[in-house]
């Protein structure tokens, strides 16, 4: 069902610039006090599909989560990488002298670096076929992580790493902020795990925070969120959290990877994005102190 089927969702109030790309958007407003459980609710295209790049890896971090909190996993289990796990670009894993890393550790990569290698390993210790459950069993709708990240796809590969659409991506964001995304344990690990994305390029720049400290209480705001790159693909789905309440939010943009004049456009409407996702994060502030 899309959400122009909901009542209460409006159409987002903002003209975007890259009108060479095609957009999933959704942001929701949450007051904490529980009098207005959707004060606001604004969309574009919220219901539709796109490709989301490394934002899938929040399915195989899920169930991490899930395995250590149930006891299935243990999280100081050491993981080996090994030359079928190898792959480039994001993270620091292929970069360091440790051949072996804790699930725990891992996962803090893939959270805060968005590790491919790390992602890797992970996946071939938790299974990826086990995830298509994950994604049942929590209700994730259209999340899907597809694959192991490669370093080229051929034609028997999946076409795309992970997809998913922004009101399904805000939806979950919004539970783990309030602690229903699996149990209220699990939600919180992976809280603590994405509190730590040290890429705050697209939505999150609006906030002028510091990439690399940016958990301390000394901000006035909490920010999670996880972020996806790749060729003609952006994408950035988060949770900003002040006393007052919170605001959920997904931003996913995909376009012809030859238009090398879209990814700025793109860049700059996902701050613009930010801008008003900080408006309603200020709005629920300022009300509360009204």
């Amino acid at each position: 069902m899309s959400v122009d089927d909901e009542e209460g969702w409006r159409q987002l109030p903002m003209m975007l610039e890259s009108d060479g790309s095609e957009w999933s958007i959704a942001i929701t407003s949450t007051a904490s006090d529980g009098t207005d459980l959707r004060r606001v609710s604004l969309h574009h295209n919220a219901s539709t599909v796109l490709s989301t790049a490394s934002v899938g890896k929040l399915v195989l971090l899920a169930e991490v989560a899930h395995g250590i909190c149930d006891g299935g996993i243990d999280p100081t289990e050491r993981l080996v990488r090994t030359s079928a796990e190898a792959v480039s670009d994001s993270g620091i894993w292929q970069y360091l002298d440790a051949n072996a890393l804790t699930i725990h550790d891992a996962a803090v990569l893939v959270s805060a670096t968005s590790d491919n290698l790390a992602t890797n390993v992970l996946l071939r210790r938790i299974g990826l076929d086990r995830l298509t459950t994950t994604t049942a069993r929590l209700g994730l709708g259209t999340i899907e992580l597809h694959d192991y990240v490669r370093d080229h796809r051929g034609p028997s590969d999946p076409s795309r790493l992970s997809s998913g659409s922004a009101v399904d991506l805000s939806r979950l964001f919004a539970r783990i902020g309030s602690g229903a995304l699996g149990s209220p344990e699990e939600s919180r690990m992976l809280s603590g795990w994405l509190a730590l994305n040290t890429d705050l390029s697209m939505v999150a720049s609006a906030f002028d925070l510091d990439p690399l400290a940016h958990t301390g209480p000394s901000t006035g705001v909490s920010l999670i969120n996880k972020t996806g790159t790749d060729d003609g693909v952006r994408a950035d789905c988060g949770l900003v959290s002040r006393d007052s309440g919170q605001v959920a939010y997904a931003a996913i943009a995909n376009w012809e990877p030859a238009n090398a004049d879209e990814r700025a456009a793109v860049m700059r409407d996902m701050r613009a994005i930010g801008v008003l996702v900080r408006h309603l994060s200020d709005q629920l502030e300022s009300g509360r102190h009204s």
